[in-house]
C-alpha cells in the first residue's frame, strides 16, 4: 500500500511560481512511475507531467516550458516546480504513483488569480 500526501498549494498572481511536493510512504518508490494531475471545476482530471523510474518526463503540452517535475528517491518524495504560471493553471493538483494499480493523495488546491 503507498500513501501519498501533497503540499506546497496555495494563492498565487499570474506570472508566479509554486512548487509542489508530494511525500510518499510505502515500498519500492524508484519503481513507481510518478506524475502529476489537475482537475479544474466541471472538468476532468488530466495528467500535467509524469516521471518514470529511470528519471524520463513528459508534460503536458500547455505546461512545456513552464513546469518541472522532479523525484528524490531517497527520500521517496516528487517535485513540480511551476512558474509563469497562469489563471488556467488553476486547479485541484492530485500526486499519482503508477505500478501494477494507481494511487492518489489527497489533492492541494493551486489558485492563480490577481
Amino acid at each position: 500500500q503507498v500513501q501519498l500526501v501533497e503540499s506546497g498549494g496555495g494563492l498565487v498572481q499570474p506570472g508566479g511560481s509554486l512548487r509542489l511536493s508530494c511525500a510518499t510512504s510505502g515500498r519500492d518508490f524508484s519503481r513507481y512511475v510518478m506524475g502529476w494531475y489537475r482537475q479544474a471545476p466541471g472538468k476532468q482530471r488530466d495528467l500535467v507531467a509524469q516521471i518514470t523510474s529511470g528519471g524520463s518526463t513528459n508534460y503536458a503540452d500547455s505546461v512545456k516550458g513552464r513546469f518541472t517535475i522532479s523525484r528524490d528517491n531517497a527520500k521517496n518524495t516528487v517535485n513540480l516546480q511551476m512558474n509563469s504560471l497562469k489563471p488556467e493553471d488553476t486547479a485541484v493538483y492530485y500526486c499519482n504513483a503508477k505500478l501494477y494499480t494507481n494511487y492518489w493523495g489527497q489533492g492541494t488546491q493551486v489558485t492563480v488569480s490577481s
